[in-house]
């Protein structure tokens, strides 16, 4: 049996032709209304980065924990990888390698480029004007910081983003060989500090060495120190203090409000999608509030260990030396106020806001040492009465 013959005709062709032409418009108007269009997928973009710290320190850990946030938050879009210091450059050489696209990015600390840019220690070196570094980023963000650090990376032609976080707590002193009692302690003794430290230990008399934090104990266990303040009391472990000192003396006004730098090759930076930039600059908020909790945690219990472990012996900082660190720190403020208008206009933004600040805080906010003895501290039995005679 023969097979009947297919047959087109003129008819069936154009409706045919109308049917495609229609299936076309309705497919443009799907995606115009918002429906899934298939899109080539791209990859992530990885970004190499690398801290200021050895990898033992507690500092590199807080480096992993903020490219963990930013990495799960953009749901692996943005990949950060952070390299240990010396990975790719010196400690003292992020700021150029970050602003030449050497590296992505970096995790460190202002006063790491004094010697490149003297403003920017005013982000960590000093007294802070009473103000704590919780206030100190309160100023950045609402007080006018901001804009002054984008002018002062400016001005030394840095290509970089900067974001201060992660609030620290007052630094000590340092470790000594012995207790010191007195500002003429300092005179001719090898110190080593940071940033503008610098010039407030060499007023005091110091002969002072800076250097990154995993240098410090080789140079005191050789004798190339004879004190070195770093930073905190895991730190300080971690690195090895209490193997070369059993001296350390707490609370200084040498960097009393300090806080970490978050740095971005600019370009790099400018280049990333809108959504992602806001994903960041949330995220480096969110990794400072939850590094000054690890830090609290953290910190207390080395403190406690290098007490009853390590046999360390703390003392507090005599109030005539503190009171000297802030009479020589307004000699080296007026001094370099002098010679760079950038940092006389810091200085002055600093302190209109920690002039109202730190008053409404020393006013509103109770003392903690009260609560703490009354709690915590021993309590001592009632005197008995003496016996009665006869």
């Amino acid at each position: 049996m023969k097979k009947a013959k297919q047959i087109t005709t003129t008819e069936e062709k154009v409706s045919r032709r109308n049917f495609l032409k229609a299936a076309a418009v309705t497919a443009g108007a799907a995606a115009t209304m918002g429906f899934p269009a298939v899109v080539k997928a791209q990859g992530p973009i990885n970004m190499r980065w690398q801290s200021t710290w050895p990898t033992k320190d507690i500092f590199h850990e807080y480096a992993l924990d903020f490219a963990k946030k930013i990495n799960d938050m953009t749901g692996g879009d943005l990949k950060i990888e952070v390299l240990p210091a010396g990975a790719v450059v010196p400690a003292f050489g992020l700021l150029e390698a970050v602003s030449k696209g050497t590296l992505d990015g970096g995790h460190g600390v202002f006063v790491y480029h004094y010697g490149k840019q003297h403003v920017l220690s005013l982000w960590g070196s000093g007294p802070g004007y009473g103000m704590d570094a919780n206030m100190m980023l309160a100023w950045h963000k609402y007080g006018g910081g901001k804009a002054l650090l984008v002018k002062a990376y400016a001005a030394i032609g840095a290509n970089v983003v900067s974001f201060p976080y992660g609030p620290m707590a007052t630094q000590p002193l340092g470790w000594f060989k012995k207790p010191i009692t007195k500002a003429d302690d300092f005179k001719g003794m090898k110190f080593r500090t940071v940033g503008i430290s610098i010039d407030l230990f060499t007023g005091m008399g110091a002969a002072v060495v800076a250097m990154p934090g995993g240098e410090i104990v080789p140079a005191l266990d050789r004798g190339l120190l004879d004190g070195a303040e770093f930073n905190n009391a895991s730190s300080d472990r971690l690195l090895g203090f209490p193997d070369v000192s059993k001296v350390c003396m707490l609370q200084s006004y040498h960097q009393n409000a300090e806080t970490f730098e978050v740095l971005f090759n600019k370009t790099k930076f400018d280049a990333l999608p809108d959504k992602m930039k806001a994903i960041i600059e949330n995220g480096i908020e969110a990794a400072s509030s939850d590094m000054w909790w690890k830090s609290c945690d953290r910190y207390s219990i080395d403190y406690i260990e290098m007490q009853t472990k390590d046999k360390v012996k703390f003392y507090k900082t005599p109030d005539s030396i503190l009171q000297k660190q802030l009479e020589i720190f307004d000699e080296v403020v007026k001094k370099k106020s002098a010679e760079s208008p950038l940092f006389k206009e810091i200085v002055e933004s600093q302190i209109a806001f920690a002039r109202r600040a730190v008053s409404w805080d020393m006013d509103t906010n109770v003392g903690r040492r009260m609560a703490y003895n009354h709690y915590f501290a021993p309590k001592r039995a009632p005197a008995k009465a003496p016996a009665k005679k006869g």
